[in-house]
């Protein structure tokens, strides 16, 4: 034992890189080993879905995988088959996996599939705004749009998984999660901005809409990559020193946000009786027709606004939903143009992690449907669904609870209370 000592402490520069590494080593299998344990066990749940018994009248579910490999710098083909696709076939489910190739393929896919049970999107922002666009430019969308969709979360940016999963930092426990989120059935209604400019079809994004300087700086974050943790400032102060002040002008018309009508129950209800149907046929004819048009809809009422913003944005509320709401509305929040540099830089920095973060000052309004007027030769883009698109005039309208999302019965439960306050 003396001579294991003295020579570990003779050769004290060796010693210390080898605790080193066997420190990380152990760290790395440990951690493996918890990721399978999160695995074993959600394979497990799905396994008890998948065996239980159907009625013989009944088919088993159909599930079409929208998988998009290139997601997380194409590692999202192995995070995939690795930690969500035995959960979906462990459930019982007839799991049917189409690999995208290039951008736009999900949109024209959906426009050719037929009916299916469950639409499931494995990627990202990008891929997600793909696949709700393909839903709903279908002819039959009215119909089409009521199949559940679920998410999971394979890309560097999923600005839906906060609203529809519990917050984790484990990213094989953020995957398993919004799949057994899909296999438990739990959904929640999430709602669809309809973006049309003047010429293309519709685009449509459950997140939002952002034009301005810090989109432009933020997309040019990886351009600096050589500076690592100084990155991001270092965009936002390059972007500065090009021009400034960094003020965008635009036009927006604006309606101001719609009752919510009460939710219509599924189940047909039974048909009354001869005698019922009868009165209420005399009851309709002797009635006064003043009645009905004194319920003459009002006008909707719109704004004009001259905007003179560093940026605008125009989001669903999904990232704060609230499912008892009398109202439906998107914001649209109006950043001041008197940005210092040193604020444009610190925001800035900040925003890239959590878009929803405002500078000091922003005038926020509340819309169902807005017009958004851009100067001839005004540049820059837009990004929808952190998807980048040509700005251009466009026409912006909220689609109430569209779609029907699955999520995890754990953030369902939280947005219960805070509901009812």
């Amino acid at each position: 034992m003396t001579v294991l000592f003295k020579t570990l402490r003779s050769h004290w520069k060796k010693t210390t890189a080898g605790v080193c590494l066997l420190t990380w080593g152990s760290h790395w299998l440990y951690g493996k080993h918890c990721d399978n344990l999160l695995r074993r066990a959600a394979c497990q749940e799905a396994q008890v879905f998948g065996n239980q018994l159907i009625p013989p009248n009944a088919q088993v579910k159909k599930a079409t995988v929208f998988l998009n490999p290139a997601a997380c710098k194409g590692k999202a083909r192995t995070l995939f088959e690795k930690n969500a696709a035995p959960i979906l076939h462990l459930s019982g489910m007839d799991v049917t996996v189409v690999k995208t190739d290039y951008e736009g393929q999900a949109k024209k896919l959906l426009e050719l599939m037929e009916n299916t049970d469950v639409i499931v999107v494995a990627g990202g922002d990008g891929t997600l705004q793909e696949v709700i666009t393909g839903v709903l430019r279908r002819a039959d969308e009215a119909t089409f749009s009521k199949i559940p969709i679920g998410f999971i979360p394979l890309g560097q940016t999923s600005s839906l998984s906060p609203t529809l999963f519990a917050e984790s930092g484990n990213n094989v426990q953020r995957i398993t999660d919004a799949t057994l989120a899909i296999v438990r059935g739990e959904t929640v209604p999430l709602d669809v901005l309809q973006i049309k400019g003047e010429k293309e079809q519709p685009v449509f994004a459950v997140t939002g809409l952002r034009w301005g300087s810090f989109r432009d700086a933020g997309v040019k974050v990886s351009k600096y990559w050589y500076l690592g943790p100084l990155k991001t400032k270092a965009a936002h102060f390059f972007s500065t020193l090009q021009e400034w002040p960094q003020t965008h002008h635009a036009s927006l018309s604006y309606t101001g946000p719609k009752a919510r009508p009460p939710s219509v129950a599924e189940e047909t209800p039974p048909r009354p009786s001869l005698y019922r149907r009868i009165l209420r046929r005399l009851v309709s004819y002797w009635a006064q027709p003043q009645d009905a048009l004194s319920r003459e809809a009002s006008p909707e009422v719109w704004r004009d606004v001259q905007l003179s913003t560093i940026e605008l944005s125009i989001t669903t509320r999904n990232s704060q939903l609230d499912l008892t709401s009398t109202e439906d509305f998107m914001n649209i929040c109006i950043e001041p143009d008197n940005v210092s540099k040193g604020d444009f830089i610190s925001i800035g920095s900040k925003k890239v992690r959590d878009p929803k973060l405002r500078a000091e000052g922003t005038e926020c309004l509340q819309a169902s449907q807005c017009a958004l007027l851009l100067p001839e030769g005004a540049g820059g883009s837009f990004s929808i669904d952190s998807e980048e698109y040509e700005a251009m005039p466009v026409e912006v309208k909220l689609l109430p609870r569209k779609l029907q999302f699955f999520c995890d019965p754990r953030r369902r439960e939280q947005l219960r209370p805070s509901s009812a306050q």
